[in-house]
């Protein structure tokens, strides 16, 4: 999104330039800001599922008589990231602006 914010000053300031190349710049800066976004979630969600496991998997080693009760709370913990995940990678590429 900053590159997006960033660019269309730019872009504004052009004169004389041809209208559909300007066009295709705009949906190019549109689509590489989707894609940065997708590649933020990716790896926050990573990040979060990794400290997850982690957490949860020295927990087991420290008390193995809860391990049970630890695992269930990680298995849903991981599931409600993923599902945040899945839901903030559509929202990244389905941008346009142009949509009322």
């Amino acid at each position: 999104m900053a590159v997006l914010f960033v660019a269309s000053p730019a872009l504004a300031q052009e004169q004389g330039g041809n209208a559909v190349n300007q066009s295709a710049q705009a949906w190019t800066l549109i689509n590489l800001s989707g894609a940065f976004g997708c590649g933020l979630v990716v790896i926050g969600a990573a990040y979060g599922i990794g400290r997850l496991a982690g957490s949860a998997l020295e927990s087991m080693a420290r008390q193995p008589e809860v391990a049970g009760n630890i695992q269930v709370a990680m298995i849903i913990a991981a599931a409600l990231i993923e599902g945040f995940t899945f839901y903030a990678l559509f929202i990244c590429s389905q941008q346009n602006p142009f949509a009322a």
